[in-house]
């Protein structure tokens, strides 16, 4: 492919599977001797835990472990040597960490009991784990301890019936572990079909989204809920895209081969089957899961609309096409929240989200940053809140840019790429500019930067660095380099400005 190296070679790879494997090994005995255990002390430091009694070992196989499994994926980023080699080694990977106690956070334990309280007859939405007496609560990290539960009522539902199933809090752990799974799963049955319609290498793309560091320490040995979130939100994206043409439709500029000789329109294969209202529905209520899960996946929502577009590519089939595949979403959203007795109480629930102040979300570091120049002056500006504030009103100004681009270039191109291409940009912006920003947001627009980037080192290199944020019982470094962090991320966030600002100067 243009712009990329091959795969690597037998020997190479062979080499990259077994340097990984090491490094998940490593990881998964840092998660025994000092994951994020029931009964590990919460509130210490880096330098608390090198004192413990398996402290050097725990933080010397999660550093060593960390860096074969980060190196490995990083050989083969240019893409694997065969789709099936792709698959068999993440999931190889992933095996130590099915294993393992939950690593590089607490956010189980939340899931746990907030399951736990809906099973209970009390509304998660409305108070604290704490006081719905959760008798999980010492788990819990206790800035989540008072507030309301921040995800939607289908992930809710879902922490409950993994209470119901698991019946204490290990058996919870273990089915929460496997939901998450078969998030994970979902994802990977849709990336071959996505990587045909972007037209990249499924080799390459199942290789960047599946088998990356922090896809098994966070969404696996973690179990969180953005594994289910992606999954759902792939298979949305894949129904809307695989849609039927008119008969007698001329196949479209920009059309792709496929193996086999299948005709393409717009690089879509033909398929029959469901009629084209019932893909859009289907779609819509794929995507209204997804964003009842974590409201995240809402910005990927107008993108996904384009996606399901008839072509030519005009404003009445955007509001007829459209408006099937929002009804879809809508009907899910209305059905999950009223069945579940819940309500829309979750939207209120996402204000807390942002309740965790840490360098490594941009805003709050630049936030960080003037406070710290207040203070010299002999004022308290309390500047992370505003500058938070304009950033959140910054990522919705770059998302109708990035919709009305897209929907420009598609009436253009006659091409479906230039839409998987919009939502990861989407989602690379939700990352950057959002109040908070934790290792694993970093899977978001993973998937799709995959199937969409040819030059992939600009997201490879931020994801890896992000797989050493963490230590294994949870502790987030950020919290411990803040001063240094944020004049860090600010120094890069300018110099990035510059740099952008002199490219984009005539000539």
């Amino acid at each position: 492919m243009p712009g990329s190296l091959g795969p690597a070679g037998p020997v190479a790879a062979s080499g990259a599977r077994y340097v990984g494997l090491a490094g998940a090994a490593l990881l998964a005995v840092a998660g025994h001797l000092g994951g994020a255990l029931p009964d590990a002390p919460l509130g210490v430091t880096p330098a608390s835990i090198w004192r413990a009694p398996d402290g050097p070992a725990t933080l010397i196989c999660w550093l060593v472990g960390t860096t074969l499994l980060v190196g490995a994926w990083w050989s083969l980023r240019h893409g694997a040597p065969s789709t099936r080699w792709a698959y068999v080694t993440a999931g190889l990977w992933a095996l130590p960490l099915l294993v393992t106690p939950p690593m590089g956070s607490r956010d189980v334990y939340s899931y746990a009991c907030q399951g736990w309280t809906y099973a209970h007859g009390v509304d998660p939405y409305s108070v604290g784990v704490a006081a719905a007496g959760c008798p999980w609560l010492d788990t819990v990290a206790p800035i989540w301890r008072d507030t309301p539960a921040p995800y939607g009522p289908v992930f809710v539902l879902l922490a409950a019936l993994a209470v119901g199933l698991g019946g204490g809090l290990t058996g919870t752990i273990v089915a929460l572990r496997v939901i998450a799974v078969a998030g994970l799963l979902l994802a990977a049955f849709c990336l071959p079909g996505l990587a045909r319609a972007a037209g990249v290498p499924t080799r390459r793309a199942a290789w960047l989204a599946l088998a990356g560091p922090l896809v098994g320490v966070h969404l696996v040995a973690g179990a969180h809920n953005d594994a289910v979130m992606l999954g759902l939100l792939l298979c949305g994206l894949l129904v809307a895209i695989r849609r039927p043409v008119r008969p007698g439709a001329l196949p479209l500029a920009g059309a792709l081969p496929l193996a086999g000789g299948l005709p393409l329109a717009g690089g879509l294969p033909l398929v029959g089957g469901l009629p084209l209202v019932g893909r859009l529905l289907l779609a819509g209520a794929l995507l209204g899961l997804a964003v009842t899960v974590k409201a995240t996946a809402v910005v990927v929502v107008p993108f996904a609309v384009l996606a399901g577009v008839r072509h030519p590519y005009t404003v009445r089939a955007l509001v007829r096409d459209g408006g099937w595949l929002a009804g879809g979403l809508v009907g899910a959203v209305l059905v999950t929240s009223v069945l579940s007795g819940l309500g829309f109480g979750w939207v209120g629930g996402l204000t807390h989200s942002g309740d965790s102040e840490q360098w490594t979300s941009p805003p709050t570091a630049i936030g960080f940053v003037a406070d710290y120049a207040g203070a010299l002056v002999g004022r308290d500006p309390q500047a992370v809140p505003v500058i938070r504030a304009v950033a959140l009103l910054l990522l919705a100004g770059v998302l109708v840019v990035l919709w009305w681009r897209t929907w420009r270039a598609l009436r253009r191109l006659n091409d479906v790429r230039v839409v998987l291409r919009g939502a990861a940009l989407a989602l690379v912006a939700t990352v950057v500019l959002s109040p908070v920003f934790h290792p694993w947001y970093a899977t978001w627009p993973l998937a799709l930067l995959a199937l969409t980037t040819v030059q992939t080192r600009w997201f490879t290199v931020p994801t890896a660095l992000a797989a050493f944020l963490a230590l294994p019982d949870g502790t987030n470094l950020a919290r411990f380099t803040k001063a240094p962090g944020a004049l860090a991320m600010t120094a890069l966030l300018l110099t990035v400005l510059l740099r952008a600002t002199r490219r984009s100067r005539p000539g």
